[in-house]
């Protein structure tokens, strides 16, 4: 009998003991819940802080909705990126039939510019088709292609398409290399502090997000804009060390500045991101420039961090 007695009150202890572990292991569960979030942030603040210039980036999971920013709201230069904003003002033309892809661009030494691409090493009077120029300026970044676009559309038309879709930080000031100024080009200082133009990464991620779910200007549109961009031929920075997921994407390249604005499509979920970084004290063309390689790490830890 004193055995039964006695084995009552070790089960209750062993009760307890049970139900206090549970307790233990329900409460860290719920302090683990926003580890991932605090974790990214501290990841991106520890590879950004030995850089040498300014960071500035926004990323969203487009499947989950889980954003991240690192000054993402700031207003930056664009470099190249803001091509993408001369790309939905071209296909907005077509679909309102006020242009079309066989309208003839006329290559012309006023329109030629150095840097990237191929038609500065090609003939005046090279007669090429809107769509030609336009595949140009978003696959190969060609400088004198988007200048012959930009002459076709104007600055001011890029501006006032953007402004229409709600998009108030996306602006381009001039045509590349000089000339072309727009309204907002003329106002301020904007020239001298952005040049071709400029944007906030928040907002470049909203225009990506709004074109792989078929809200600019139609599905289709937005559809082959998202392909043009699948197409892009570099890819020094976002995705860098991903080459086996599939991405749509531009980027920008100034001395001191590099840029990128994509969408990788990984397993676990489309994160868009834009990413740039500015005010490099060093100058290096070379696809290992220091900003390529801060980008290719952020993008990574982004994917990783924002994924599902």
């Amino acid at each position: 009998m004193s055995l039964t007695v006695t084995s009552y009150p070790m089960r209750i202890f062993s009760l307890l003991f049970i139900l206090a572990g549970a307790l233990c292991f329900h409460s860290f569960a719920q302090t683990t819940v926003s580890a991932p979030t605090q974790s990214l942030d501290s990841r991106i603040r520890a590879e950004v802080a030995p850089f040498k210039g300014k960071v500035f980036l926004y990323a969203k999971n487009l499947d989950t909705g889980e954003t991240y920013s690192y000054n993402g709201d700031e207003r930056v230069r664009t470099a190249s990126t803001i091509k993408i904003a001369v790309m939905i003002e071209a296909f907005a033309r077509i679909a309102e039939g006020k242009a079309k892809w066989t309208d003839e661009l006329v290559l012309t030494k006023a329109a030629r510019y150095g840097g990237s691409g191929i038609l500065p090493e090609l003939s005046d009077g090279l007669r090429l088709t809107l769509q030609d120029c336009l595949r140009l300026m978003m696959l190969l970044s060609d400088n004198t292609a988007t200048n012959m676009v930009l002459d076709y559309l104007t600055t001011d038309a890029v501006n006032e398409r953007m402004n229409s879709l709600g998009f108030k930080a996306t602006r381009i000031m001039r045509r590349v290399g000089g000339g072309g100024e727009s309204k907002e080009g003329k106002l301020d200082d904007n020239l001298k502090r952005f040049g071709l133009g400029a944007t906030s990464p928040h907002e470049m991620v909203q225009i990506m997000e709004k074109l792989e779910r078929g809200e600019i200007i139609s599905k289709e549109a937005s559809k082959q804009m998202i392909d043009l961009m699948k197409r892009e031929q570099p890819r020094y920075s976002i995705g860098r060390t991903m080459p086996d997921v599939p991405m749509a994407s531009k980027y920008g390249a100034l001395d001191s500045l590099r840029s990128c604005v994509a969408i990788l499509y990984t397993k676990r979920g489309r994160v868009a991101m834009a990413i740039t970084a500015d005010d490099m004290p060093e100058v290096n063309w070379s696809v290992d420039n220091p900003g390529y390689l801060l980008i290719s790490r952020l993008s990574t830890i982004l994917t990783d961090g924002l994924a599902k």
